[in-house]
């Protein structure tokens, strides 16, 4: 803005200073066709007159140009201002409302943030009752175990009594019918207990297992390898992956 007034200011002086170095000269040429030496004087006298009059109307029209220069600059300027301050509070009306949130909106962020929590808090009650579930599950498995091998070892002497009575028949006692009677019996024993879980032990043929086997006794024997079972004195039974009772055997070599 600053150089655009002194350029005007610049064009106005060099306008005034053509215009009064004309108007000089044309004077000068007619005082000296129409008149003597005395109306020359007169004519330079009257020239100088003008000379000073449009050198004051240029200075006159300078400071004009000037003061008009500045009035339009110092307007142009107030309304660049004012159309900043325009812009400025455009953008801070437009901000404030971003800022400023609806009461709308507030309450969706409120209900939002309820709903995660509530679903935070049922995911951890059903984490919660699937590890209750499967510790129930898994003591009602270990009590009916305990409860089942309870049984089984209360039982094992009614089967052991079973097997030396069948034990003690002669081949032509074993077709009468109390032999028949009571080896039935132990059969459909057996088979209840075998499909409750219960096996017995394997033990002549086998290598000794102290976590199977319970041996009572030792011998040479060249029939079977070294640290084998050659004898069961006493059957062993698992129920399921438990022991419930040790085989007592005899360990060769």
């Amino acid at each position: 803005m600053a150089d655009v007034n002194e350029t005007l200011v610049k064009e106005a002086i060099r306008r005034a200073e053509e215009e009064a170095a004309k108007k000089p000269q044309e004077k000068d040429t007619d005082a000296s066709d129409a008149e003597d030496q005395t109306a020359e004087e007169t004519g330079n006298d009257t020239g100088a007159d003008l000379k000073d009059t449009s050198s004051d109307e240029a200075a006159q029209e300078v400071e004009s140009s000037a003061d008009e220069c500045e009035a339009e600059g110092s307007e142009s300027g107030q309304d660049a201002s004012k159309s900043g301050d325009d812009k400025n509070s455009k953008k801070s009306s437009v901000f404030g409302k971003k800022l400023k949130k609806d009461k709308k909106d507030e309450k969706i962020e409120e209900l939002t943030q309820k709903v995660d929590e509530l679903n935070d808090r049922h995911l951890r009650d059903l984490a919660e009752f699937e590890n209750f579930r499967k510790r129930t599950e898994r003591e009602k498995s270990q009590m009916f175990e305990v409860g089942a091998k309870s049984i089984i070892e209360k039982i094992l002497p009614a089967i052991d009594s079973f097997e030396r009575g069948l034990s003690g028949f002669s081949e032509e006692d074993r077709a009468t019918p109390v032999a028949e009677g009571m080896e039935k019996i132990y059969k459909q024993l057996m088979d209840s207990l075998s499909d409750a879980g219960l096996t017995v032990i394997e033990t002549v043929g086998q290598e000794f297992d102290p976590e199977l086997h319970n041996a009572v006794m030792h011998e040479e024997n060249e029939e079977f390898g070294e640290n084998t079972v050659s004898e069961e004195l006493q059957k062993g039974y698992k129920y399921r992956d438990s022991v419930v009772r040790h085989s007592m055997v005899k360990v060769a070599n």
